[in-house]
């Protein structure tokens, strides 16, 4: 392939990727809407609005009646429903829970208003975002952030570091380190997540571990290609689909519910059940987190004995010691 056509190939590889990363970022952002969405109904009339919202949503909610408030409420906090609707002694009130997703939470409130049959229907959030971040944008920044230093510090460590074990090592500080900058960065300085500190940073940690850990294991085992599939595979798929300005339940399946298998799916699922629910919900996102940190400790470990079995026959043949000569 001589120059012109190499640059055109490029050229039309580059366009398609970008094509490929609009569809990616796009059609998720313009098909929001319930997919199975776990919502309770509780109080005395329960079963009629249970039967409503399934005749006019059908698929959107997955619907849990519960006795009473205080079972809603129980649920709401431990990450098992998104919100409540609570009924009995008037109207339904709508419980949400704008900590979770406040994406969910103003459609919850939508519907809440639509049972009511009032605009300024009773809702009451359970669990509340952040003051300063109450529309949870600068929450939802966090993810690309997180990646995108991730993959680059994995690409940089590849490139810059010959040996399995001294990425290995790269990775770890970058782990700690990289934890420690952001929750200073969001938490210190923007004050949009709350909670204990350190725990925020080996969460933060333990994601840039397992993307720089992934990216550098792949490449350090096949080669750079495994720099792009790496890359690929957090961009294109990863954060796109991670909800973390919406909810799995919103996005287009199964592509929600692949998202929350990969780190920044996991990763905002993690800080949103540290900083907000007091760890409820916490175990799938972190076993996640921890298998891809596994997953990148194992590739480059097989990287660590490969350069070590390079090393021992470049010993065993080194330069033959010079005969010594006999004087009569």
């Amino acid at each position: 392939m001589n120059v012109i056509q190499r640059a055109v190939a490029l050229g039309v590889g580059a366009a398609l990727l970008q094509a490929l990363m609009l569809v990616a970022f796009a059609w998720p952002a313009t098909n929001i809407a319930p997919r199975d969405l776990p919502l309770a109904v509780a109080g005395p009339q329960a079963a009629v609005v249970e039967a409503r919202l399934s005749g006019q949503n059908p698929g959107a909610f997955e619907l849990t009646v519960l006795p009473d408030e205080t079972a809603a409420r129980e649920a709401i906090n431990e990450r098992e429903v998104y919100g409540a609707i609570v009924t009995g002694g008037g109207a339904p009130r709508m419980l949400v829970a704008s900590g979770a997703a406040p994406a969910v939470a103003q459609q919850l409130t939508q519907i809440g208003q639509q049972l009511s049959g009032a605009p300024a229907a009773p809702v009451e959030d359970v669990v509340p975002a952040d003051p300063d971040d109450p529309r949870g944008a600068g929450f939802g920044a966090m993810a690309l952030p997180l990646v995108m230093a991730g993959i680059a510090g994995g690409v940089l460590l590849t490139l810059l570091v010959p040996s399995a074990g001294g990425r290995a090592l790269g990775v770890l500080v970058f782990g700690i380190a990289g934890g420690l900058l952001s929750m200073l960065v969001t938490q210190g300085w923007l004050s949009i997540v709350p909670g204990d500190y350190l725990t925020l940073s080996a969460v933060a940690g333990l994601v840039s571990f397992a993307v720089a850990g992934t990216v550098t294991g792949l490449a350090t085992v096949i080669g750079r290609a495994g720099i792009g599939i790496a890359a690929l595979t957090m961009l294109l798929i990863g954060n796109p689909f991670s909800a973390a300005t919406a909810a799995p339940e919103l996005l287009p399946q199964p592509w929600g519910a692949i998202g929350q298998l990969l780190p920044p799916g996991a990763a905002a699922s993690l800080l949103r059940s540290v900083a907000f629910f007091d760890g409820a919900g916490a175990l799938r996102p972190i076993l996640i987190l921890l298998a891809w940190a596994g997953f990148a400790v194992v590739l480059l470990g097989i990287g660590a004995i490969r350069d070590r079995d390079r090393a021992e026959p470049a010993l065993s043949t080194g330069p033959a010691s010079e005969p010594v000569p006999v004087t009569a």
